[in-house]
C-alpha cells in the first residue's frame, strides 16, 4: 500500500465522517466519491441501464398490479446498492430496523429486476458517512441475500477503509464480483481430494480389503483430517500421527484407532497429549482400522494434506461415491447434478413457501415494533395520566410480541423436516441443508438488528426474558436433524450422513467464527435410513428348480462387445440368483413436511431386467393400486402425492423425464389432479 493509498483513505474518511446532510443531497456525492476511492469508473446513466444511479424497474404484484420502483444505485451483474442516512444513532433501535428495512428494500429490488438481466450476487447497504453492510447470493436462484463474507465481518465501518484488504474486497465487487464466490475455489479442491481419495480406495481394495470395509475407514479418515482443519481437533494432529509412524503402519493404525476411541467420548487422549471434543455419533463407535502398509499411509498422509475445510458438500458425495465404488471409479470427472439444478427442485419445493411465512412473521414483527412505539409515544402525551412504570409496562408488552413472532418463526424452522426418499450421497439434502441455513441466518440476524435479542439485558427496557424460553431458543437450530433420507446403497448412506455433518459444521464455523459447536460434535439422528424406499419385505429367499439349484438370470449390468456387430451387448455368463421376497408391502416413509430428491429412473419394459423378476412381482403385488404400465419412478411419485392429498406433506419435487407426460404415466397423475374430495394442488 502507497503513501498516496494511505492518504486518499484518510481524505475519504475526514470529508465524509458523521457528514450530518440528508440522505438525498449527499448520498451519490458519497458513492461517486466512493468510486473515486476504489479507483473504479463513476456510475453513468446509458441505454443498457447497466450501470446508473437511480435506475428505474417496475414492481409485479401478486395481483396482477404493477408499481414503478428506483435503484439507488445498480451495476449489472455486480449488485444493488440501497442508501439511506440515518439520523439515529448506531445501536439504537431506530438505527437497526432502519438497516433491516433497508435490506429488505435492496432485496425487493433485486427481485424485480427483469429476468434477462439476473440477479446481481450482491447487496450494498449503505448508511452515508457512518458505514457499508455487504449481503451476498452466489448462486444468483432467488435466494436470500446473507451476509458477507459472513455476520462478524460484513459491515464496514467508515474507518476500516484505510484497510487495503477491505478496499480491494469493494474493488471486486464492482468489478469481478463472481470472484469472490467461496465455491469456486471449492469445486477445485473437492476435486483433488475425490482423485486422491480414489486412489487410495483403489490401492486398499488391490491389498485385498473389503470394498465396504475400505468405505467405512476412509469415511473415519476423511471425517478426521477436515476435524483437524476446521480446529476440531488441534491443528495437524492427524496428519503428525501420520508422519511420525509412517515407518511402522502397524503402530500408526493402533494409535488412530485409539484416537477414534477417544474422540467418540471426549477427554484426555494420551494419542495427542491433549483434550479432545467428544464426537460421539456412530461414525466413531467401531473404530476399526485397516492394516496399512506404509506406500498406503503415504497415500493417506498426502490426502491429508488437502485443505478440508474447503471441502463443497453439495459435489463432495456424489464424488466420493464415485471414489469407492469401483465400477464408478473412472466417472470422477464425469458430470454431476450441478448445484443450480437441484436448487431449481429445492427453493419451490421447500425454500419459497418457508421464505413466503417468514415474510409474513418478519412483516407481523415490524408492524409490532410500531405498536411498542406507539405506545411509548402515547404515554409520554399522557404525561402524568399514566405512571412512568405503567407506560414502560405497555412498551415492554408489545415489544415482547415483536420478538415472540421472530421466535415463533424461528422454533417452526427448526422444526421442518424434510425427506428425500432416494438420497444417494445426499446432494439434495445439503442444498437444502444450506438454505434452510441462509434462512436461519437471517431469522437471527433479524432478532439481532431489530435490537430485540438485547431484550432482557439492557437496563433501558426492563424487560426481564422468560428464561426458559431464552434457553431453548439457544439449544434450538437447523442441523441434520431436519434432513431425513432413504438409500439401498449402503455406502452412499453413510456418505450422505457425512456429508450433512460436514456441511453443518462448515456453515457453524463459518457464522460463529471460532466458537466450538455443541457436544457432541456429531448425532446419531439415525436421520439416514438405509432401506428400499417404495417396497418392504421379511426376508429374500432364492428361488430354486425341482434339484433345489438356485435359477439364475443375467445380472443386469454386465455387458460385453458382441463379435459380430461389435457393439456392447448384455454378457449372459454374468448371472445373479433368482429372489423371491417373502410378505411384500408397501415401504412407509417417516413423517416429513417437504419431500424432495431425485428417484431412480428405470422405464417400465426394462424393470424386469434391471431389478428382477422376483423384485418387480413382488413390487406390483404391494401397490396395486399402480398400473404396471408405470415407469419405476412414478411409485416415488404416487406415494408423495398421496401423502400430500391427505395433508402429510406440505409439498413435493422430484426430477423426472419427459415420459411423465406420456399416456402410461399419466395414469398414475391424473387420479390425483381430478379427485373432487382430495385434489392435489
Amino acid at each position: 500500500m502507497t503513501d498516496t493509498d494511505v492518504a486518499a483513505a484518510q481524505v475519504f474518511i475526514d470529508k465524509w465522517k458523521g457528514v450530518a446532510a440528508s440522505e438525498l443531497s449527499t448520498s451519490q456525492s458519497f458513492l461517486i466519491d466512493l468510486c473515486e476511492l476504489l479507483g473504479v469508473d463513476r456510475p453513468h446513466p446509458t441505454p443498457e441501464q447497466d450501470y446508473m444511479f437511480e435506475r428505474p424497474l417496475t414492481f409485479q404484484h401478486a395481483d396482477g398490479s404493477t408499481s414503478p420502483g428506483r435503484v439507488d444505485l445498480y451495476r449489472r451483474g455486480a449488485f444493488v446498492l440501497e442508501s439511506k442516512k440515518i439520523k439515529a444513532g448506531a445501536h439504537t433501535r431506530g438505527f437497526d430496523e432502519t438497516m433491516l428495512r433497508a435490506h429488505s428494500q435492496a432485496q425487493a429490488y433485486a427481485r424485480a429486476l427483469p429476468a434477462a438481466e439476473g440477479r446481481p450476487p450482491f447487496l450494498l447497504v449503505v448508511d452515508v458517512g457512518h458505514r457499508i453492510e455487504v449481503f451476498s447470493e452466489f448462486s444468483r436462484s432467488g435466494g436470500n441475500y446473507v451476509p458477507f463474507p459472513d455476520p462478524r465481518s460484513h459491515r464496514i465501518a467508515l474507518d476500516d477503509l484505510r484497510d487495503p484488504a477491505v478496499r480491494q474486497r469493494l474493488r471486486s465487487i464492482w468489478l469481478d464480483p463472481l470472484a469472490l464466490d467461496p465455491s469456486r475455489e471449492s469445486a477445485r479442491v473437492t476435486r483433488q481430494i475425490a482423485a486422491r481419495l480414489a486412489e487410495l480406495a483403489k490401492s486398499l481394495e488391490q491389498a485385498g480389503h473389503a470394498p465396504e470395509a475400505v468405505a467405512q475407514f476412509l469415511m473415519r479418515c476423511l471425517f478426521t483430517m477436515f476435524a483437524e482443519d476446521v480446529r476440531l481437533l488441534p491443528a495437524d494432529s492427524f496428519r503428525t500421527l501420520l508422519a511420525t509412524h509412517r515407518e511402522r503402519p502397524d503402530v500408526a493404525m493402533r494409535m488412530l484407532a485409539q484416537l477414534w476411541q477417544d474422540m467418540d467420548g471426549g477427554g484426555f487422549s494420551a494419542v495427542l497429549a491433549e483434550d479432545v471434543l467428544r464426537f460421539n455419533g456412530k461414525l466413531f463407535k467401531q473404530p476399526d482400522t485397516l492394516p496399512l502398509d506404509t506406500a498406503q499411509v503415504d497415500l493417506l498422509i498426502e490426502a491429508a494434506r488437502a485443505d478440508w475445510k474447503h471441502v463443497e458438500p453439495a459435489i463432495f458425495g456424489t464424488l466420493l461415491e464415485r471414489a469407492l465404488s469401483p465400477q464408478d471409479r473412472h466417472k470422477l470427472g464425469a458430470h454431476y447434478t450441478p448445484r443450480a439444478y437441484v436448487e431449481r427442485l429445492v427453493l419451490p419445493t421447500v425454500i419459497e413457501p418457508l421464505r413466503k411465512a417468514w415474510d409474513e412473521a418478519k412483516a407481523a414483527m415490524l408492524l409490532q415494533l410500531a405498536e411498542a412505539e406507539r405506545a411509548r409515544e402515547e404515554g409520554m402525551q399522557l404525561g402524568g395520566l399514566k405512571s412512568n412504570a405503567e407506560r414502560l409496562k405497555q412498551y415492554n408488552i408489545e415489544l415482547r410480541r415483536a420478538r415472540d413472532i421472530v421466535l415463533d418463526f424461528h422454533k417452526r424452522l427448526c422444526d421442518v423436516r424434510v425427506l428425500d426418499p432416494a438420497c444417494g450421497s445426499g446432494n439434495f439434502l445439503y442444498v437444502t441443508l444450506e438454505h434452510l441455513k441462509r434462512l436461519e441466518g437471517e431469522v437471527l440476524q433479524t432478532l439481532e438488528d431489530s435490537g430485540l435479542s438485547r431484550l432482557g439485558v439492557t437496563e433501558q427496557t426492563g424487560i426481564d426474558v422468560d428464561a426458559e424460553r431464552a434457553i431453548a431458543t439457544e439449544a434450538r437450530t437447523v442441523d441434520p436433524h431436519n434432513l431425513l433420507g432413504i438409500e439401498l446403497n449402503p455406502r452412499a448412506a453413510a456418505i450422505a450422513e457425512v456429508v450433512l455433518w460436514i456441511g453443518y459444521l462448515q456453515w457453524h464455523f463459518r457464522t460463529r467464527g471460532d466458537v466450538n459447536p455443541p457436544v457432541p460434535v456429531i448425532r446419531d439422528f439415525r436421520n439416514i435410513e438405509n432401506r428400499d424406499a417404495v417396497l418392504a419385505y421379511d426376508r429374500v429367499e432364492y428361488v430354486t428348480d425341482a434339484a433345489g439349484v438356485p435359477v439364475t438370470r443375467w445380472d443386469g449390468e454386465t455387458m460385453k462387445l458382441s463379435p459380430v456387430t461389435g457393439e456392447k451387448i448384455p454378457d449372459e455368463t454374468a448371472r445373479k440368483p433368482l429372489e423371491r421376497y417373502v410378505n411384500p408391502r408397501k415401504a412407509a416413509w417417516p413423517q416429513a413436511d417437504f419431500v424432495v430428491g431425485n428417484p431412480p429412473f428405470i422405464g417400465n419394459k426394462r424393470m424386469r431386467t434391471a431389478l428382477g423378476d422376483g423384485y418387480v412381482e413382488a413390487l406390483r403385488g404391494a401397490w396395486g393400486d399402480m398400473p404396471e404400465s408405470a415407469d419405476f419412478v412414478m411409485y416415488w411419485w404416487h406415494h408423495a402425492a398421496q401423502l400430500t392429498r391427505q395433508g402429510a406433506l406440505q409439498r413435493f419435487g422430484f426430477i423426472t423425464t419427459n415420459s411423465i407426460r406420456q399416456a402410461f404415466n399419466r395414469r398414475v397423475i391424473e387420479p390425483h389432479l381430478s379427485d373432487k374430495k382430495q385434489p392435489l394442488s
